[in-house]
């Protein structure tokens, strides 16, 4: 009788920590729904506010959707959401308008930026979002 009510108590514990575990990386996920607009971007030696002088890049995030979608400062894009806990993958082929952008080469640096992202982390209580390749900190967006 004690080692079927031990064996119980056991499974239960293990059921909650499972459940437990999987609503933290639920909660993590769900950080990213609504729109960001960039404010940081690394790498280019030209300055941000030149690279992007008439409108800042943005990204959206459809958590429930599975979807991402935004704008390179001229271009509409989206695609699947492809993230697991805080690692994030934008590798994957995304529809994008074309129109003929005259901002120079703020669009390039952005998309080719993204697809060096490997993880995100938000912070600030969930004001700033920080897209990170490897251990380096590339993009930061602030929630609109």
């Amino acid at each position: 009788m004690i080692k079927n009510v031990l064996t119980l108590v056991f499974l239960g514990v293990i059921l909650m920590s499972c459940n437990a575990s999987k609503t933290q990386k639920e909660d993590s996920v769900s950080k990213l729904e609504g729109t960001w607009e960039l404010n940081y971007i690394s790498g280019p030696r030209i300055a941000f506010d030149g690279l992007y002088p008439n409108k800042k890049p943005t990204i959206n995030f459809d958590v429930k959707g599975n979807r991402v979608s935004g704008n390179s400062s001229c271009n509409n894009f989206n695609g699947k959401l492809s993230v697991t806990g805080n690692k994030i993958d934008f590798t994957q082929p995304m529809a994008m308008t074309k129109m003929m952008c005259m901002d120079g080469q703020g669009e390039q640096v952005f998309m080719s930026t993204l697809q060096k992202i490997t993880s995100y982390d938000v912070t600030d209580n969930g004001k700033t979002l920080n897209f990170i390749s490897g251990d380096i900190a590339m993009m930061r967006f602030t929630k609109k």
